[in-house]
């Protein structure tokens, strides 16, 4: 069920308890600012998460909150992944949803990096 963006951070989502290690993840990588792990339902047949390790849920949340460190952490950490996936060529898509028009299910900020084929249009019409 998509989640409102804009509500409090939730401490017992699933990604704060990846975080935590309560749940397990195939972590492909791991730094100060973020981690990085295959989707247990992959879309495409490279599916990774990306999520920062702060309690932020949402883009606009993050954006607002945290600090340039874990801002320019993150947004590298997204990079480094798609590099050692060898995703940089063909190519790949960036994804993240936003609040329960864009179906985010996870009150976590997470950036989905999907690739493996060819991924089609970016919106279903």
């Amino acid at each position: 069920m998509p989640i409102d963006a804009t509500q409090p951070y939730d401490d017992n989502n699933v990604f704060a308890r990846i975080l935590r290690g309560e749940i397990p993840s195939k972590r492909v990588h791991e730094d100060d600012h973020a981690i990085a792990f295959h989707d247990i339902n992959p879309q495409a047949p490279t599916h990774i998460l990306v999520i920062p390790r702060g309690a932020y849920v949402s883009w606009d949340d993050f954006a607002a909150r945290a600090n340039d460190a874990e801002i320019a952490g993150f947004v590298r950490a997204v990079g480094i992944v798609a590099r050692a996936a060898g995703l940089v060529e063909p190519g790949y898509r960036l994804l993240a949803n936003t609040g329960p028009h864009a179906h985010q299910e996870v009150p976590h900020l997470h950036v989905h990096i999907l690739a493996g084929r060819p991924l089609g249009p970016m919106l279903m019409q």
